[in-house]
């Protein structure tokens, strides 16, 4: 009982429950947490040890971010029940945020991931590889729709398709093997976005599954077409040729710091090039 009835100064008080004295200086100026008593020869506050529960019920409630006027309300009113239901809201707020938390950190793992795997490639390199087929929302586009206006295109699919930011799905241009063979490089047609989840096909462009050619190049724009030479070469000598689409895709979009420094993702789908 004689701790119970101990009066404590402000300083002491403060150090009990592990927070600074200004903070408790505070919550007695705007009314939230007055002291016990106040000392009339100097004015000193003074706390008793019964204020522990409430203090601690200030302090926890602060933790879940939770104004000083929703404070001074729950105080106002507090019960069992009020508190009960209080902490369940709470429970529920912190497990979203828990979960969030969860999918920010994989999509930072995976982000990761691809940094890494930039730090490896091989510009000279050609791969073969094997794909599932996907469907894609693409726009339509020609030579002459501004660089902006391309982005407002595929921004506006993000938004139908209710992604939190563009960066959620891959996206890029589509240039025809037909216009590459004769030599337009610059002939692109469509933009496309990849969609991370489960879509209705009807009505989309299906990029076919079967095997693939890939390769990356890094540099002038404008010296692209080099890569795209080098790459139909290769394949003549693998008795393989490309179909369909070209599909462009910056891989280190939000790395680069200007046109020469962005790494370019060439992928299109190949099959055995007809006998002579």
């Amino acid at each position: 009982m004689q701790t119970i009835n101990k009066l404590f100064t402000i300083g002491q008080f403060a150090s009990l429950h592990g927070i600074n004295k200004k903070t408790l200086m505070w919550y007695d100026e705007i009314g939230l947490f007055r002291p016990a008593a106040v000392d009339p020869a100097n004015g000193y506050r003074l706390y008793s040890y019964r204020q522990s529960a409430t203090l601690e019920t200030i302090l926890l409630l602060r933790e879940l971010d939770m104004s000083l006027e929703e404070i001074r309300a729950f105080l106002n009113q507090r019960s069992s029940g009020a508190l009960e239901q209080l902490l369940g809201d709470k429970i529920q707020q912190l497990d979203r945020r828990i979960a969030h938390l969860g999918e920010i950190r994989a999509a930072l793992s995976k982000r990761r991931k691809e940094v890494q795997a930039l730090l490896s490639i091989d510009y000279e390199k050609i791969d073969l590889i094997e794909c599932q087929p996907r469907a894609l929302v693409t726009v339509e586009i020609d030579q002459n729709t501004p660089y902006h206006r391309q982005a407002e295109l595929i921004l506006e699919q993000t938004k139908q398709y209710r992604l939190r930011r563009l960066h959620d799905a891959a996206y890029g241009a589509m240039i025809s093997v037909q216009a590459l063979e004769r030599g337009d490089f610059q002939g692109y047609s469509k933009l496309f976005l990849a969609i991370p989840f489960p879509i209705p096909e009807e009505g989309l462009h299906i990029r076919p599954g079967g095997r693939w050619a890939r390769a990356f190049y890094r540099g002038p724009w404008d010296d692209m077409a080099q890569r795209y030479r080098e790459l139909f070469a290769f394949l003549r000598r693998q008795g393989l040729e490309p179909y369909g689409w070209a599909y462009e895709t910056v891989v280190n979009e939000t790395m680069a710091q200007g046109e020469e420094d962005a790494i370019v993702q060439i992928e299109l789908p190949v099959r055995p090039a007809p006998a002579d």
